[in-house]
């Protein structure tokens, strides 16, 4: 039934229109991506995601949700019996509104050419004053947005910056990003 509605067009985004980086083009980084969201969204790590989390999640990225239309959308993926979402609830979940609010996935991408985009977009998200590097700063707000102890400590942030700075200047460039992000996606594999 959410699902119907979603598709239906009854369920609108009510903020700003969400980004094409909604739904990554490469198969292997958008699962990591999304597991990682989950394990975000999941507070209390017990492997669901119930509407209060959700809903706790939405708000800390500062996304308004009226709650009666976030349970409609969301009780139509959760499994009769379970608490919330599990991660291939979650899964569906973000399918059928990347679907919704994009149109189906091209059929045959070039992958090349929309990991490069993907991996663009990613690295604007943290380059908020868009001047080609992610300094420790930046990094650090973009780490609180999401609610991670990581963006609490700038020593902690400053040790992430360095850990992939190969040219020490004490920021990251987008080829370093990239050399990041895949050699993330080869150890999650």
């Amino acid at each position: 039934m959410a699902e119907q509605a979603i598709l239906a067009g009854q369920i609108k985004p009510s903020v700003v229109p969400p980004s094409s980086s909604f739904r990554l083009r490469s198969k292997s980084l958008n699962s990591v991506r999304l597991r990682r969201v989950f394990d975000l969204f999941d507070k209390n790590g017990d492997e669901y995601i119930t509407v209060a989390e959700l809903a706790d999640a939405l708000a800390r990225l500062g996304l308004t949700t009226n709650p009666s239309e976030l349970e409609l959308t969301v009780s139509g993926f959760i499994q009769p019996g379970a608490i919330g979402l599990d991660f291939n609830d979650f899964q569906n979940l973000h399918r059928t509104l990347g679907d919704a609010l994009f149109g189906p996935d091209p059929i045959n991408p070039s992958e090349n050419n929309t990991e490069e985009a993907d991996m663009q977009e990613a690295f604007n998200v943290f380059d908020e004053d868009g001047d080609g590097f992610i300094s420790a700063q930046e990094l650090k707000t973009v780490l609180e947005k999401l609610g991670l102890g990581e963006g609490q400590s700038m020593d902690r942030v400053q040790l992430m910056i360095c850990s992939v700075d190969k040219d020490s200047d004490g920021r990251v460039d987008f080829g370093e990003f990239k050399t990041m992000m895949k050699s993330i996606d080869v150890e999650s594999s």
